[in-house]
């Protein structure tokens, strides 16, 4: 299987925060295994490499043969997401478990030579996306800040629903990572890795125009800060910071969704969208596919005619 450069580098260069020395010995395998299954799930490669790093560095520690058959037997992967129950949150526990058993699918048909099943009803997404209203007031509200908090509230929003950023991502943009090819140029972002240009939504592309010439180098979002990204540093923001009560409360996840779903309604090419989102291939954005409504037959009918001939 050939994966795109971006996806590759991912796999290859990934090391869990706290690096045992056993790492050493099972990366190769962990490494193989999600570079086997990574176009065949809906899921990020970076959450991926995560939950089968920590499963096999648990499978090690409980003495449970090294390789991929062992690793994801059913009973393995439940008394492995048994043991992170109090480590983590329950709906996290589920989602560890549907993820290992998907890579476990995949592996199973990659093996035999054939392609994963189609499967009936796709996942429904962690991240709902706001709607048109939902997201209008949020930035309605956000203009509305005092200083600072605008200044932060405008960029997550920007970053997010603008340029369909990963938390991660939205805490390294510092304002130089915001240019323009030519003055009357589209935005682009250059501080994230992509196989496409990363262009700045055009509802968005003043406003990160505006922060990010006056951040300059320092960082978009919460810019006196000493570290880069911490766990809670996004969703400590939107703790202190609530909207009205006829407003959601603002996340990167739902943001990053409405821009996805934004560009699937516009029809844009999945495998364009998937390239541009960072993720290693359209069959992630099935998750979403039900928020979007079909064709009427006149827009059906112009995309299927093509172009006027000269």
């Amino acid at each position: 299987m050939i994966l795109d450069p971006v996806t590759s580098a991912k796999i290859t260069r990934y090391r869990p925060k706290s690096v045992p020395p056993v790492w050493a010995e099972v990366a190769p395998l962990v490494r193989s295994v999600v570079a086997a299954a990574v176009t065949a799930v809906p899921y990020d490669v970076e959450r991926l490499l995560h939950v089968v790093g920590r499963l096999a560095l648990w499978a090690e520690a409980a003495g449970i043969e090294r390789s991929a058959d062992a690793w994801l037997r059913n009973e393995v992967i439940d008394a492995f997401v048994l043991s992170r129950a109090g480590e983590i949150e329950a709906s996290s526990v589920r989602t560890y478990r549907t993820w290992l058993l998907r890579v476990r699918d995949a592996l199973a048909w990659s093996e035999r030579g054939e392609a994963p099943p189609a499967r009936m009803h796709a996942e429904v997404s962690p991240h709902q996306p706001y709607t048109a209203a939902e997201l209008a007031g949020l930035r309605h509200w956000a203009t509305h800040l005092p200083r600072q908090q605008k200044t932060d509230a405008l960029a997550l929003m920007g970053l997010g629903a603008g340029l369909g950023l990963m938390p991660k991502e939205v805490a390294a943009s510092r304002g130089i990572d915001l240019r323009r090819p030519r003055q009357d140029g589209p935005l682009l972002h250059k501080g994230v890795e992509r196989l496409v240009p990363l262009v700045a939504r055009a509802a968005w592309d003043t406003i990160l125009g505006e922060l990010a010439d006056r951040a300059g180098g320092g960082y978009l979002f919460r810019p006196r800060r000493t570290v880069e990204y911490s766990k809670n540093l996004i969703g400590s923001w939107s703790l202190l910071h609530r909207p009205p009560r006829d407003l959601p409360a603002v996340s990167v996840g739902r943001l990053r969704a409405t821009w996805i779903v934004e560009l699937m309604r516009a029809h844009i090419d999945h495998h364009l969208i998937a390239q541009a989102a960072g993720l290693a291939s359209a069959a992630s954005l099935a998750r979403w596919q039900h928020l979007v409504p079909p064709v009427d037959e006149v827009t059906a009918a112009r995309l299927l005619r093509g172009p006027e001939e000269r």
